[in-house]
């Protein structure tokens, strides 16, 4: 089991940073497929970053890629998502979840909704134009 609690959100002009944080009790995340999604209002949750603990791989939407960065930091059971160059399409309520150990993590259906057992509650984001 883990239970993941993310903080970090906020509201910012378009341009600006944020830097989520989603910190892991219970088993923690080595060896599994961290994730952040998002999901705005009236749409579906969408994938937005996901790292493999163990080998640090990582994968993003084409809709963040070059302007968002996801890491970890393993002796704090942290996976942190850096955003920068914020739209106000990036406003949503931002998810971290966490796959079961040694699950699949990567490949074309990285952001696959099924791929992920655990959520957190979530925390919101809000870019202003």
């Amino acid at each position: 089991q883990v239970q993941l609690v993310e903080s970090g959100g906020g509201s910012v002009q378009a341009g600006g940073s944020l830097r989520l944080s989603c910190a892991a009790a219970g088993d923690g995340i080595a060896n599994k497929c961290m994730g952040w999604f998002r999901q705005a209002p009236g749409k579906e949750r969408e994938g937005v970053a996901a790292i493999w603990s163990s080998t640090i791989t990582t994968s993003y939407s084409d809709s963040v890629k070059g302007r968002f960065a996801i890491s970890q930091d393993n002796a704090k059971n942290t996976v942190y998502l850096q955003m920068n160059s914020l739209k106000p399409d990036d406003t949503a309520m931002y998810y971290c979840a966490a796959g079961l150990p040694y699950g699949l993590c990567g490949g074309i259906n990285w952001s696959a909704l099924s791929r992920f057992k655990f959520w957190g509650q979530g925390t919101q984001v809000t870019v202003s134009s």
